[in-house]
């Protein structure tokens, strides 16, 4: 199974167990074998944030961040959220840009998709429109939207230069990307790389913070910034390292600190559009 079948069968899995009222991890903080869930996925949003959206949206929610709370979306832009799972960053999205702004989910999993719009219909918002596709094929035209905005789904792409490609590529001029992801401060070990990956977000492909700098720049965004919002402890994943084979004081100043969520924020050059007041 590659990658992108492994992403999908995941989520869509998450998507199920939601859907029974099961939570998206299944009653438990373990992501497949790994327990990775609790110290990445909690204790993003604020509770009067998303006080009024259905609760499934919330327990969909698989993130590492809360992009929305620190992109800057004004009244009657259009965003796009990449990898939308549940839609809760595409609802929270949609009150911001308001009425005449749009919002956009895109996700390849039927499931998410499903209950996405399911959680659309209870919140009863109306400037939403979930897409099906991949984040390195965007159903989109050219420069059609201001805002993208992505929650720890990138760095699951095993073709991140398409990725960052397309996301140029839909944005408008002075259009901005604005994501939350899982990213590596510094060298780290090879394999006890690929086994903290599992942990942190369970993934497989988390790149450098100067990888994803650089990669930004090569597709031809300015402004580039990584700005770290939870950096990951070697105390916190001191029980999977075990049962992994490490020794966790040996291996505890070779890692410490450099897993970590981090907000992203890149712009594409040209003059943005005027919005709404």
């Amino acid at each position: 199974m590659d990658i992108k079948d492994a992403v999908k069968e995941k989520y869509a899995q998450a998507a199920i167990r939601v859907t029974k009222g099961e939570g998206a991890g299944g009653g438990s903080a373990c992501c497949g074998s790994s327990c990775c869930a609790d110290p990445i996925t909690s204790n993003l949003y604020e509770r009067d944030q998303v006080a009024a959206l259905p609760a499934e949206a919330l327990q969909a929610s698989l993130g590492c961040g809360n992009p929305t709370a620190l992109a800057q979306l004004s009244p009657g832009e259009t965003v796009l959220d990449l990898g939308s799972g549940g839609g809760i960053d595409v609802l929270l999205s949609a009150r911001r840009v308001g009425p005449a702004g749009k919002a956009y989910g895109l996700d390849m999993t039927d499931e998410m998709l499903a209950l996405a719009r399911e959680n659309q219909r209870k919140a009863g918002v109306e400037n939403v429109e979930f897409l099906k596709g991949e984040i390195e094929h965007i159903p989109l035209p050219d420069n059609s939207v201001d805002v993208i905005i992505s929650n720890c789904v990138i760095n699951l792409s095993g073709d991140k230069p398409r990725v960052f490609a397309e996301t140029f590529r839909v944005l408008r001029p002075g259009g901005r990307l604005a994501v939350s992801d899982i990213v590596v401060r510094g060298e780290v070990p090879a394999e006890i790389r690929r086994s903290l990956e599992l942990w942190v977000g369970c993934v497989a492909g988390a790149l450098e913070e100067r990888e994803y700098v650089t990669g930004l720049a090569q597709a031809g965004f300015e402004s580039i910034g990584v700005e770290p919002t939870r950096v990951y402890r070697v105390a916190e994943a001191s029980e999977f390292l075990s049962r992994a084979g490490f020794d966790v004081q040996a291996v505890a100043p070779l890692v410490e600190g450099k897993f970590m969520s981090a907000f992203i924020r890149a712009r594409k050059p040209g003059s943005a559009r005027p919005t709404a007041a």
